[in-house]
């Protein structure tokens, strides 16, 4: 469903389970990093009224997972710490190049943030399959529904204001095909995308 090109290797969660504080601080700052996007999207293009409706649900959700993964942290007697620099956003982001009209940067920022999503939306499966404490999992199994529901409402927005159907399904294959080739250097830090 997710079409990404390379799964994560299940032994991920290992490295997740020997740190968990490390994995929960940078699930809050990625939650807290899709509000940000939600935000700058309605900043940037506020004469597109459907997005602006869109993005402001979705900037209240993040907000409130990041919420409920700070909370998680401060059950367990930890606080939230720094931000980690996201070497997986930051690597993607280079696949296309600057420039372009408005509208193709907008194209673009929508298929970076499909991708990060289905990306999370796939790690938050393996922990909630994969992840020894049983706490973790349900909260992941419920996290995992809604990055579904974003990976699909960034897509399908994607597809709506590209300049059609097929340019915009060729530059996703093509991101898919990158993304693909970063995940074979990443998967081995206690990170959410890492």
């Amino acid at each position: 469903m997710l079409g990404l090109k390379l799964p994560t290797d299940p032994r991920w969660v290992n490295i997740v389970e020997k740190n968990i504080h490390e994995i929960l601080t940078d699930h809050a700052f990625c939650e807290q990093k899709a509000a940000s996007t939600a935000i700058s999207l309605i900043v940037r293009y506020p004469e597109e009224s459907e997005l602006v409706k869109s993005m402001t649900a979705l900037a209240q959700e993040e907000l409130s997972h990041f919420e409920m993964v700070h909370q998680l942290i401060l059950q367990r007697g930890w606080v939230l710490g720094r931000e980690r620099k996201d070497e997986y956003v930051r690597n993607l982001q280079m696949f296309f190049p600057k420039g372009g009209s408005r509208r193709d940067q907008l194209l673009l920022q929508l298929l970076y943030a499909a991708l990060i999503e289905a990306r999370s939306c796939e790690r938050f499966r393996l922990l909630s399959e994969s992840i020894a404490d049983k706490a973790l999992q349900k909260f992941y199994r419920k996290l995992m529904i809604s990055e579904a529901h974003h990976y699909s409402l960034f897509l399908k927005l994607a597809r709506q204001y590209g300049k059609n159907e097929k340019s915009v399904n060729e530059k996703w294959e093509s991101l898919l095909n990158f993304e693909a080739k970063l995940m074979v250097q990443l998967g081995k830090k206690e990170t959410m995308h890492g």
